[in-house]
This record gives structure tokens, sequence and C-alpha cells, in this order.
């Protein structure tokens, strides 16, 4: 699937929100998308993702981010807003959400 495929409610609570920190974060959540049938699977699968950025060590984070991390308490910021909005996007019914196309 294709970050255009997701609905407004999942994009700007991961994609927007990642934005926020770096491009860098954003392009990781957007090529997840394409890994994913479906939103609730990219939305399982960016969970998993944010809880391994949340867990990585400082060199990880370093490749992550090709050489130029952002602060990591920003980044720990993010995230966790990241998890919180997941949670929101699930709790909406599915036939609720808002898409564009």
């Amino acid at each position: 699937m294709d970050t255009d495929d997701l609905s407004r409610e999942a994009y700007d609570g991961i994609l927007i929100q990642a934005e926020r920190l770096t491009h860098d974060l954003t392009l990781h959540y957007g090529v997840l998308s394409g890994d994913c049938k479906n939103e609730a699977e990219y939305l399982k699968k960016a969970e998993k993702m944010t809880r391994e950025i949340m867990k990585a060590d400082d060199w990880e984070i370093d490749d992550l981010f090709w050489g130029n991390p952002p602060e990591k308490e920003k980044l720990e910021s993010i995230c966790r807003k990241i998890l919180k909005n997941i949670e929101q996007v699930r709790s909406i019914p599915f036939e609720k959400r808002k898409f564009d196309f």
C-alpha cells in the first residue's frame, strides 16, 4: 500500500507528527507503508517500529538518521506522541475514518 491509502487520522497522527521532528523520520514511516496490505497492518508495524526506536542504542539512532540524529529527548517525545496517536486511530471505527481517495 501507499501512504495515500492511509486514513487522514493515521497519516496526520504518524507521518505529520514524525515530520515535526525531522523529514528523515517521516521517510522511515513512509517506506514502512510499502510493506503493508492495509491500514491495520501499517498501524501494527508503525507501533513496533516506534517502540524499537525508543529502545535503540545511540549508534542505532545515528544509523537510522544517517549520521544526523535529533536530540534524544525530542525523539522520545515524538515517539510517545506517535504511539498515543496510533491508539487514538485504532479507537475510531474504520468506516468512520476519513480518506482523501
